[in-house]
């Protein structure tokens, strides 16, 4: 017995790890294995199948892909991508990742967590960030207004290559050239005030000569959003030169100056600039979050996608070091999941998207095949690759254009995935013949209840919430402070082809602290479809006991709703900012009914209270 201790306690010396009773492999804080710690964690997960944890010694650990497990990974809202896996966890069951309080830094184009297939999982005590981030910073340091020219001075950390008069950002294994661009105010840290009248930097515009394009005819429909498709018609715009080391002049750019000593961040062409999320789930159940801390991603910070019950406390999300950004897209996101999906005590800010986006997928009609057999088609390229659904879910079928409701619900035999944007559907029941080409089909099935308490949202570009599900929905006792609104319950099906109109849903004891503060004239609370119809999308909506610290006046923007109490909030005014829309009414209600008023505490600065079109019906004032 002494010699099989004495021999376990030179593994873990020599190597680094050790395996108790087939149970737990522990990870010792070694300069072997934290140089580079990818092999280790490779190895010790393929000769250690059965194990139940992953344990670390507290220390910070270096990831690089150099040594990683190489795969292709289809991403939602993401650019799909082969990238180099340190932790790929497939087909497990009731494994726990602990860090014990380490910091794990990546190197290049990596996943640090992928889930898959997988049941029970934990992820927790462990910070996540990169050596070299996916996007760039600089000050803007001088204006030169003759020339409508302003000077950027960009650090040490964000070295850069320029190659006929345009700027390309050089990371490990990766880089950016400018493309998507917003300004951050350095004094707050956080998304610069009334940042639409200067930004984004324009990089494009239309180009000068064309030769035959439109007699390019396609058979199928195609995606005018593609990744080389939305290049065809365009040149650059923008031109740079080096003042001196680290200082750059951009000329030609069409909105107004960038103020002096705002930060420009930039994270290159949308639909390039999302490639390694920080933790991916997928066709997983049982999946939790905790004390885990994300301080930058290339892309997504959590990115959940087909599966069932999330729990999450304490995650925060968060730049470190000097840098103003943290994940250069969403926080969290949710697509196609289902069971609850609940979300404690966590702080998302200063990332490049939304906090949280929980929603579903619209995929089109492209034929009938057979009596109970359909194909059918991706709407937005970074919808590629996902299965909407499995056998025995309940597909609902949508003429988008007439009703957000579905006309008939058949259900999931079978799916066939052709490729990444093809997949052939076959169905329990026959097909009706009200279903034609162009149809949308959603997954009823696929739906999450959701709850979010007690979390802290702010800093970031764009939104805070978007929820976009039936089933029961509660946010309550969270604070806001985004650019844009800070919830939005949309249905966006257009652009982005994502489902699931809101509903059941009480917003209850939440703090909007001088949100809507980017340049956007939007309701800090907003139920907005992108199709001009006046349909019901929205039912069953509950706003109370909240407060709203307002510099403007939109408080609220409901449209295509049915059924909406807004109770016993309290509205004050602040002078945070400078007022942007003066004219606005503090509400606005469009193709709406049944909407009640009552008990609030108005004082804000609007001299309008409520605007109405014709179609609203039933809207009671108290």
């Amino acid at each position: 017995m002494k010699k099989l201790i004495v021999i376990l306690a030179l593994l873990v010396s020599v190597y680094g790890f050790s395996v108790n009773s087939g149970q737990t492999i522990k990870v010792g804080n070694t300069k072997d294995i934290t140089e580079d710690a990818t092999p280790y964690v490779l190895k010790q997960l393929k000769e250690n199948k059965g194990a139940k944890t992953i344990e670390f010694e507290k220390g910070t650990y270096h990831f690089y892909p150099d040594k990683g497990l190489n795969k292709f990974v289809y991403l939602s809202n993401h650019k799909d991508v082969f990238v180099s896996l340190a932790f790929p966890v497939e087909n497990y069951k009731d494994f726990t990742i602990d860090g014990q309080g380490s910091t794990f830094i990546f190197h290049g184009k990596m996943i640090p967590f992928l889930v898959d297939d997988s049941e029970n999982i934990t992820i927790k005590n462990v910070k996540i960030d990169w050596a070299m981030s996916f996007h760039s910073e600089g000050e803007i340091i001088a204006h030169h207004k003759e020339e409508h020219a302003f000077d950027v001075r960009f650090g040490e950390e964000y070295p850069y290559d320029i190659r006929n008069e345009q700027i390309y950002f050089i990371k490990e294994y990766y880089e950016h050239d400018l493309g998507q661009t917003i300004l951050y105010d350095k004094e707050r840290r956080a998304i610069s005030y009334n940042n639409k009248k200067t930004s984004p930097i324009s990089t494009y515009q239309k180009s000068t000569t064309q030769y035959g394009t439109d007699q390019i005819k396609y058979k199928y429909k195609v995606d005018k959003a593609d990744l080389t498709l939305r290049k065809v018609g365009t040149e650059s715009r923008l031109k740079v030169n080096e003042v001196e080391p680290g200082v750059v002049r951009f000329f030609n750019h069409k909105k107004g100056l960038p103020p002096i000593g705002n930060i420009l961040s930039t994270k290159g062409q949308q639909g390039e600039n999302r490639v390694a999320p920080g933790i991916r789930v997928s066709n997983s159940k049982s999946f939790f979050l905790e004390n885990v801390t994300i301080h930058h991603a290339g892309g997504m910070g959590l990115l959940v996608e087909n599966s069932e019950d999330i729990f999450i406390d304490k995650l925060t999300i968060s730049p470190s070091g000097d840098r103003m950004v943290s994940t250069t897209a969403d926080a969290t996101h949710f697509v196609g999941c289902r069971g609850q999906i609940k979300m404690t005590n966590s702080l998302l800010e200063n990332q490049l998207d939304d906090c949280i986006n929980i929603h579903g997928a619209y995929q089109e009609v492209v034929e009938q095949l057979a009596d109970n057999k359909l194909g059918i088609r991706m709407g937005h390229h970074q919808q590629e690759g996902f299965v909407i659904g499995r056998k025995g879910d309940t597909i609902g079928f949508v003429k988008i254009d007439e009703s957000f409701t579905p006309f008939h619900q058949l259900t999931i035999a079978s799916i066939e995935v052709i490729n990444q944007r093809y997949q052939v559907i076959t169905f329990e029941e026959k097909i009706p013949a009200a279903v034609v080409q162009g149809d949308y089909i959603e997954n009823l099935s696929a739906y999450p209840e959701v709850i979010l308490t007690n979390n802290k949202f702010q800093g970031n570009r764009a939104r805070g919430v978007l929820l976009s599900t039936p089933k029961k929905a509660l946010v309550k006792d969270n604070y806001f402070h985004s650019e844009m609104d800070a919830i939005f319950l949309p249905v966006e099906s257009s652009k982005w082809y994502e489902s699931g109109a809101q509903s059941n849903l009480i917003i209850e004891g939440n703090t909007f602290d001088n949100c809507n503060f980017g340049g956007t004239s939007r309701g800090i609370i907003r139920l907005v479809t992108d199709e001009d119809n006046e349909s019901i999308a929205f039912h069953n909506i509950t706003i109370r006991n909240n407060t709203f610290k307002l510099f403007d006046n939109l408080v609220l923007e409901v449209s295509n709703t049915d059924g909406l109490v807004f109770e016993n909030n309290k509205i004050l005014s602040t002078n945070t900012f400078p007022q942007l829309y003066p004219e606005n009414p503090a509400y606005i209600i469009k193709s709406s009914k049944n909407v009640v008023f009552k008990n609030n505490d108005f004082q804000g600065k609007a001299t309008k209270m409520m605007e109405c079109d014709e179609s609203a019906v039933n809207v009671d004032f108290q």
